[in-house]
């Protein structure tokens, strides 16, 4: 059953005129200037939050687009991993997911989670499941990398579910110091079935800014601050 909140893409097609305006705006932008549409461009800077969001066209996906963020937050390296690593409550923070949950740990820096996310009516649910590589902190690279790819043969479709082909990211993660970490992301989204490109690019637009409000929220929780329980993934050597 569908939730009854409205999701981004089921808002976005109840205003359809300025959203599609709006997208072809930007599609005759990328004709008139093909270069320029390759490159970075800023969507929003949240300064009050600290996130910069952008996005840029895909040279392999023709039409849409790729995003990527630079994110200040109040959470130390291991809370903010923590919370990714917390997939059961990707339901709390993460934009449109219905349902997450861990399907295998590979080992302490590899495994493999399912998401269900929520669709407009006129449109089936989509689901994805994505195999997750840490490469964790050291002192001489100063940072760690979470790598995210689609792996949408890892489990038999689930009919009525679309499944996705993309919902890949990295992840950089960088101690700031003992209380905040700067998120740098990079990613590619795919639902998967037919969907026009102006509705993919908008929620690439949207969906990546609106999840790292959820994640500024997320660290203020003494789950993640404070935890009693161990890391149940390694991000340091």
């Amino acid at each position: 059953m569908k939730k009854p909140l409205p999701t981004l893409l089921a808002m976005l097609l109840c205003s359809a005129v300025p959203t599609i305006a709006q997208a072809s705006i930007d599609d005759l932008e990328d004709l008139r200037s093909s270069q320029a549409s390759k490159e970075w461009r800023l969507l929003k800077y949240d300064k009050r939050l600290n996130i910069k969001s952008y996005d840029k066209r895909d040279d392999q996906n023709a039409g849409v687009r790729s995003f990527k963020l630079d994110v200040v937050v109040n959470g130390s390296l291991e809370t903010v991993s923590r919370i990714y690593f917390d997939i059961e409550n990707y339901t709390r923070w993460f934009w449109t997911v219905r349902d997450a949950k861990l399907l295998k740990k590979v080992s302490d820096t590899e495994f493999y989670y399912y998401l269900q996310h929520d669709a407009p009516v006129s449109l089936p649910d989509r689901d994805v499941v994505i195999h997750a590589v840490i490469e964790p902190y050291t002192s001489q690279k100063g940072y760690a990398l979470f790598k995210l790819k689609a792996a949408p043969d890892f489990l038999p479709v689930k009919p009525p579910f679309v499944r996705m082909l993309a919902e890949d990211m990295e992840i950089k993660w960088t101690p700031v110091d003992k209380d905040k970490t700067r998120l740098e992301v990079e990613g590619f989204i795919h639902p998967g079935g037919f969907v026009p490109a102006w509705a993919i690019n908008a929620v690439q637009r949207q969906a990546p800014y609106f999840t790292m409000v959820g994640l500024q929220r997320m660290v203020l929780l003494t789950q993640y601050n404070a935890p009693t329980t161990p890391m149940p993934f390694k991000i340091r050597e």
